[in-house]
């Protein structure tokens, strides 16, 4: 059988070369000095909110809070936790801190500064807590890579979810079982290979081959759809100056992107570091190129998000459309790595306005890559507070459950103030803290073994 169904067998050491450190504490510093600039951030959701402040409609405090409030819980629970169970860092952990700081940053020579000082945190801080955490008589990091197979396994359906919501269920069942049988063939001629790989790719191929045939068979019935007006660049659009105004602002600033490329994939290049839950399994696995096609099909359902969020308020993504994730991930060598992700980034700000009319002119394609990203948060959704459980019976069995799971509702009843997401993984390590202040106690005893 796999050795995917292996728990415990994920690496989590935390320790770096110097290389490695100077690269992530540099790309900090960066990527603080880009957000400052109100250039570019990893948040899509804080990305509208910049066109106010670029025209000056919002204060610099303001925008920060925004960032703050909509970055904060997946900082410390999803991004913290994952980096600790897998011993590979994150963009949620790395990026989404450094929007904060840049935005927040009063002075352009701070901003750096303050990235960098979150760099050094996180290469030197983060060794220490994961060595402390594992001393623990419960050790909740160990636990926490009970999330590995239900996210590598669940997260393959991604395409079957979309299908089935774009094309209906006699469509999205046939692609169900295209990928089941695929996933049993892998597991069963290739147990080394990650097993949701084939499946993945095909049911990806059929999504993108049912949209394609729908816009194919509306223009022969000689309907358009959705005009080329709603594109992000259409002529007639009202909005064209301002995507157009956009676009010529991001051009401007290219040299600043083609760094921020290199230095991306470099780190990417460098395996320490995974562009999402799944590929930071993948990549302390050592299966690069399992992680690569999973962080390429993430960029099909991001494209057109990204895409339109940048034309619209100036501002690109601190990856782009993270193509330089997988990219890095299969090169050679750390020269090839920095060209390769400064030529792809300059390539990404340079067609970003005939992305846009692309985008426009194809409304089911863009359907598509809307309903991937909306299956993409579904199943890891479901994936991540499912193996927070086995992690939390892991930790404490039925009162392991009853914490963690109780932690889990809780946030719900309250409105949710940790974002769902990032609500279980955060559960764990709370629950995990409690329960060995319950064995310090003498409340509490772990189960042997």
């Amino acid at each position: 059988m796999s050795s995917y169904l292996a728990a415990g067998s994920t690496g989590t050491g935390l320790s770096f070369s110097l290389p490695q450190e100077l690269v992530v504490i540099a790309l900090c510093a960066l990527t603080a000095f880009i957000s400052h600039q109100a250039l570019a951030v990893f948040n899509d959701g804080v990305r509208p909110f910049l066109l106010d402040f670029i025209r000056g409609d919002s204060t610099r405090s303001a925008t920060a809070a925004v960032s703050f409030g909509l970055s904060a819980g997946f900082v410390f629970g999803l991004g913290a936790p994952m980096a600790l169970s897998t011993g590979v860092l994150n963009p949620w952990l790395l990026f989404l801190p450094t929007d904060i700081l840049g935005i927040l940053a009063p002075r352009k020579w701070l901003a750096p500064f303050l990235g960098a000082a979150w760099g050094a945190v996180v290469v030197f801080g983060l060794g220490g807590a994961n060595t402390l955490a594992h001393r623990l008589p419960i050790d909740f990091l160990t636990a926490l890579q009970q999330m590995s197979t239900p996210i590598l396994f669940l997260f393959a359906l991604f395409p079957v979810l979309a299908i089935t919501k774009q094309f209906g269920r006699v469509r999205g069942g046939a692609a169900g079982v295209v990928e089941l049988v695929l996933v049993v063939a892998t597991m069963k001629l290739w147990p080394k290979m990650f097993a949701g790989s084939i499946a993945m790719a095909a049911g990806v191929l059929m999504l993108i081959g049912f949209a394609a045939f729908h816009d194919i068979g509306q223009r022969r019935a000689g309907k358009t759809g959705r005009p080329a007006a709603a594109g992000p660049a259409g002529g007639d659009d009202p909005m064209a100056s301002l995507f157009g105004a956009s676009a010529a602002r991001l051009r401007r600033h290219l040299p600043l992107f083609m760094v921020l490329g290199a230095g991306v994939c470099l780190l990417a290049r460098m395996h320490i570091f995974g562009g999402g839950e799944a590929t930071s399994f993948l990549i302390a696995k050592h299966e690069y190129g399992a992680a690569a096609q999973v962080d390429f099909y993430r960029v099909l359902g991001f494209v057109p998000l990204i895409a339109t969020t940048a034309l619209a308020s100036g501002a690109y993504g601190i990856a782009g459309f993270t193509l330089v994730y997988p990219i890095g991930y299969l090169m050679p060598n750390p020269w090839t790595a920095l060209v390769c992700g400064a030529l792809v980034l300059a390539a990404e700000v340079l067609l970003l306005s005939r992305l846009g009319r692309l985008l426009g002119a194809f409304p089911s394609v863009r359907d598509s890559s809307e309903h991937l990203r909306g299956a993409i948060g579904d199943t890891l959704g479901l994936a991540i507070l499912f193996g927070s459980l086995m992690a939390a019976d892991t930790m404490g069995g039925g009162l392991g459950i009853l914490v963690v799971g109780g932690l889990y509702l809780l946030n719900e009843a309250m409105g949710r103030p940790v974002v769902r997401m990032a609500a279980a993984p955060a559960a764990v390590v709370v629950g995990g803290i409690a329960l060995n202040v319950l064995y310090w106690l003498h409340l509490f005893a772990p189960a042997k073994g």
